[in-house]
């Protein structure tokens, strides 16, 4: 890496080096290669097209789908000293001539767009007059029909290629199956860029499902736990977001409602106060989040099961975007299956099924009895061999057995049905049912038709899920749905891998005072970290910006274990570069020396403060 890269990642970011697979990202993009790149929220994707729009000499384009989204992160550039700004609908005439002319006259560094800015008539014509070093998709999900938030208007984005063949683009999304990816680079028109997939871990969240029984009582317990802790719920219904916020505003916390159907100047409100930290608690439909650039989200509640894992993988990483501890906690309850389902029939003809197995794998992970964390890495195709402890099945797992036969006759007959049926088939083939879908194939003659017969359809659809959960088998969307083996499972048939499983039972609720006890261990007690978010919270009102604009928590529990008292001591903390340390550096330096001072006079032992 370049030192001019590593100087900007210090001098901006505050940063002393490259997360994982940034530095690859970041030369690649350099050296004028497409790039598509899948990144957890909160991994670190912004930086992989930000560096190099400061060390290229130019101007990035970033097309992002929200206005929330650009002026979130458009503020936080500003507070780093980098010269940014955005075009969108929400500029007057005035506003947006003046930030063209800062573009032409190259003050600029990175401008963002809205994809309906970037394709309105004219554009493009604009565009051309400026030294453009690089596009950035962001949020590239959005430009397939396979994925979880498809928008018709980022489909015409393939044009961006066609008139800048030479301008590198990198594309850029947290959540994409194999499926969403492939169709991301043929939109793209990018038959020749290099795929980054990082690790889609989230270690530092927390993963809890309980079951939708007296979800207010639940909701108080878990929030006594994370007191003063900004948070999302996030609701299947407008209804509900309202009826939640006011429930626990009685409740005497901080809560407001954000849905699609409320007036704009209320959602703009309850926004902003949730991002001030005015608010603690924001209950929002789907509508809010995308928007949402907040690094100190704590928690993230599911007030009800989402419609898929991408979506819900997405929103829960809306939580500890900074490092620091999360946790997500989901509400389950089969009656939201079936509102679901009827909710996703009545959608497109032609994605209705694939949308209803999605659905199926996502309670699947509700339902789960193994690591849940390793659920959903092995859906985006990452597996993991040891259990994650920081999920609640972790933390109270339950009885296996050796299920190795068991594993052996399902993958003996997916290899003998050529890997070409579904699950519902291959239990009917397991079973020796004899109905016309396997007569007509002529599928009870293969050798291990009723090898399963002693075993009932849920027996065998619960340890399905399991090996398709543990990654034991692929599931092949594109081909109806079609079972597939990978390594792992022909190990188990020709190197007698061994295979463990947990007993099918109907799914009970988990003990839900074990939880609570487990997330009290979990709250953040540290006096020096609460004065230091006073502070924060203080600056960030007086220069009109978001807390977390300031400094992160995971920054702030840095200072507060570190305790610097001098420049260079207080540069040397992970997110402090030389901008923020010049506009806010003095003022916590004094809030840490008060404190350490205070502690002395109080006979406390002080063990080390940097000197």
């Amino acid at each position: 890496m370049s030192e001019t890269a590593q100087s900007v990642l210090k001098k901006y970011y505050g940063y002393d080096t490259f997360r994982p697979m940034q530095k690859d990202i970041i030369e690649s993009v350099m050296a004028k290669q497409d790039c598509l790149v899948l990144m957890p929220t909160g991994g670190g994707k912004s930086v992989c097209f930000q560096v190099p729009a400061l060390v290229l000499p130019g101007i990035c384009l970033v097309v992002s789908p929200l206005i929330a989204l650009m002026k979130d992160q458009v503020e936080a550039l500003l507070a780093n000293g980098i010269s940014a700004g955005y075009l969108n609908s929400s500029l007057g005439p005035q506003e947006q001539y003046d930030l063209e002319n800062k573009c032409l006259a190259g003050t600029i560094k990175l401008l963002y767009v809205s994809p309906e800015k970037l394709l309105s008539p004219g554009f493009f014509s604009f565009l051309k007059r400026l030294p453009v070093n690089l596009f950035a998709i962001d949020e590239a999900h959005c430009i397939s029909a396979w994925g979880h938030d498809f928008r018709p208007e980022y489909t015409q984005l393939r044009y961006i290629k066609a008139q800048f063949p030479s301008v590198p683009i990198i594309a850029l999304t947290a959540t994409a199956d194999r499926l969403t990816r492939l169709d991301i680079l043929k939109q793209l028109g990018l038959e020749a860029a290099k795929v980054f997939v990082s690790s889609f871990d989230r270690p530092n969240v927390s993963l809890t499902v309980m079951p939708a029984k007296n979800r207010l009582k639940s909701i108080t317990n878990f929030l006594e736990t994370h007191r003063g802790q900004p948070g999302i719920i996030y609701c299947l219904s407008r209804n509900s977001t309202e009826q939640l916020a006011q429930k626990l505003t009685g409740e005497g916390y901080k809560a407001a409602a954000y849905h699609a159907g409320l007036p704009p100047q209320t959602r703009s409100r309850a926004q902003d106060a949730f991002l001030k930290d005015n608010v603690q608690i924001i209950c929002a439909t789907i509508a809010f989040g995308m928007g949402i650039d907040k690094s100190n989200v704590r928690w993230v509640i599911h007030y009800n099961l989402p419609k898929n894992i991408e979506s819900y993988y997405q929103e829960i990483g809306r939580g500890g975007r900074d490092g620091a501890r999360a946790a997500a906690l989901l509400f389950y309850s089969y009656s939201d299956v079936m509102r679901l389902r009827d909710m996703l029939k009545e959608g497109k003809p032609d994605q209705v099924n694939l949308q209803l197995a999605k659905l199926e794998r996502m309670q699947q992970y509700a339902e789960a009895t193994m690591c849940r964390r390793k659920i959903l890495l092995q859906y985006f195709g990452e597996t993991h061999v040891n259990d994650c402890g920081n999920c609640d099945i972790c933390r109270n797992p339950p009885a296996t057995f050796d299920g190795t036969l068991l594993a052996q006759k399902a993958f003996s007959a997916v290899a003998r049905l050529e890997e070409k049926v579904n699950m519902g088939l291959l239990i009917d083939v397991l079973r020796g049912a004899r109905n016309q879908a396997v007569l007509q194939k002529g599928y009870d003659k293969i050798k291990t038709y009723g090898a399963g017969r002693d075993l009932s359809p849920l027996d065998w659809q619960s340890y399905l899920h399991q090996f398709l959960n543990a990654g034991w088998l692929e599931m092949a969307y594109e081909e109806g749905y079609a079972l597939k083996l990978n390594q792992r499972s022909r190990a188990v048939l020709f190197a007698d891998q061994k295979v463990s499983l947990v007993k099918f039972q109907p799914s009970a609720g988990k003990d839900e005072i074990k939880e609570v006890r487990q997330l009290k261990k979990e709250r953040i007690k540290d006096e020096l970290f609460d004065r230091l978010r006073v502070l924060r919270k203080k600056l960030a009102d007086e220069n009109q910006v978001p807390p977390y604009v300031i400094f992160s928590d995971s920054t702030l529990q840095e200072m507060a274990a570190e305790k610097p008292t001098n420049r260079v001591a207080m540069l040397a903390i992970t997110g402090v570069g030389l901008v923020k340390y010049e506009n806010y550096g003095h003022d916590f330096i004094n809030e840490i020396i008060q404190f350490v001072t205070g502690q002395e006079e109080q006979g406390y032992t002080v063990k080390s403060i940097k000197r």
